[in-house]
């Protein structure tokens, strides 16, 4: 395919401060690598910033809702009606993202992406809809090449807006009903691995809606199997929440940001960003193991660890979110926290050190 699309250029990081960070954290008041993932996290973060004090300024969360023509094939329990009811419940601050937000004290925006249904209350909401959702990839490509522009530099955009205002740490969620039916079959090709292991229960299918589920995919993946360049799987298959996402990964990693990976469906729209530039790993913190069905395998291919894994499998940002108090607690450890010279703390390598009391 060719776009013709000005995609955000990714710098990989500098490890010449890796080894100062390093120095630093393990002279701190603690046996070396006693933090742990807190240690790796101060040293990334270190590293996107160039700083051996890195901060943490304006974290936000941008939840991008849009609905998909896959819906029409029954792959999901419920109706696409929930997508705009479910916009409307974030605006309203009644989500789960809405109270993680707050407890992790992020800005919260949501972003009209393509929902289908009109949206009563836009109040708060930045709008930008390429479409009334996607077209049904069972059928046809899900996007135009214009339409996968168009969501691919709104995504950049947003990212832009926000580290105008301070931002420095940034994560993206979704909201869209059949999403991870988009998400099962971006990660099937770009990773290569069979359907069946891509497919979940999504929002909860039984066992005859996931057999099903996974008869409509194998058939979508085999319709578009000239679709192998990242750009052609995504406007063959991706939601225009997801090519939003792809295009703020990208401009996020541009802008030197921290970067909380979600879920499923966020990690789908990375596979897209890692396979256009796959330096954007450098800014990824990945937040958590999701609950749903490949995301595990995903995590294996991009050779990410997890920060937590709680059963998620909600979208939304959530467990990006939860994040982010983790990262806050390795900011503050390499800021804050005493070196042994600094304390007057002996070291194991202190000549003459007393004994330490037992």
């Amino acid at each position: 395919m060719n776009v013709n699309l000005p995609l955000p250029i990714v710098e990989p990081l500098d490890r010449s401060f890796d080894d100062t960070l390093s120095r630093i954290i393990d002279a701190k008041t603690k046996p070396p690598g006693s933090l742990g993932m807190l240690e790796a996290i101060a040293r990334q973060i270190g590293a996107i910033q160039r700083s051996t004090r890195p901060s943490i300024r304006r974290p936000a969360m941008i939840v991008f809702a849009a609905d998909h023509g896959i819906a029409q094939e029954g792959v999901s329990p419920y109706p696409q009606a929930v997508t705009a009811q479910m916009v409307a419940n974030f605006l309203a601050g009644g989500a789960a993202i809405n109270a993680i937000s707050g407890v992790a004290a992020c800005e919260l925006e949501v972003v009209n992406a393509g929902v289908a249904t009109p949206l009563a209350s836009p109040q708060g909401l930045v709008d930008i809809p390429i479409g009334p959702g996607t077209r049904n990839f069972a059928a046809e490509r899900a996007m135009t090449h214009e339409q996968m522009r168009a969501a691919l530099l709104a995504g950049a955009a947003r990212v832009d807006h926000h580290a105008a205002l301070g931002t420095n740490v940034i994560g993206f969620g979704e909201m869209g009903i059949a999403n991870t039916s988009s998400a099962a079959c971006l990660m099937s090709r770009l990773c290569g691995v069979p359907i069946d292991v891509c497919v979940g229960r999504g929002t909860g299918v039984d066992d005859a809606g996931l057999a099903h589920k996974r008869r409509v995919l194998s058939a979508a993946l085999e319709r578009h199997r000239d679709a192998t360049e990242p750009l052609d799987v995504l406007a063959a298959f991706g939601g225009f929440e997801i090519a939003m996402m792809t295009g703020a990964y990208l401009a996020a990693a541009r802008a030197r940001m921290t970067i909380l990976v979600d879920g499923f469906i966020a990690t789908a729209a990375l596979l897209v960003a890692h396979a256009l530039a796959p330096s954007v790993l450098d800014y990824c913190l990945f937040a958590h193991q999701s609950d749903e069905a490949g995301h595990r395998r995903m995590l294996e291919f991009l050779n990410a660890k997890p920060l937590l894994s709680l059963g998620l499998r909600l979208g939304e940002g959530t467990g990006a979110a939860l994040a982010l108090p983790l990262v806050r607690a390795a900011v503050a450890f390499i800021n804050e926290m005493a070196s042994f010279e600094s304390a007057g703390v002996a070291t194991r390598d202190t000549p003459d050190a007393e004994p330490a009391a037992r």
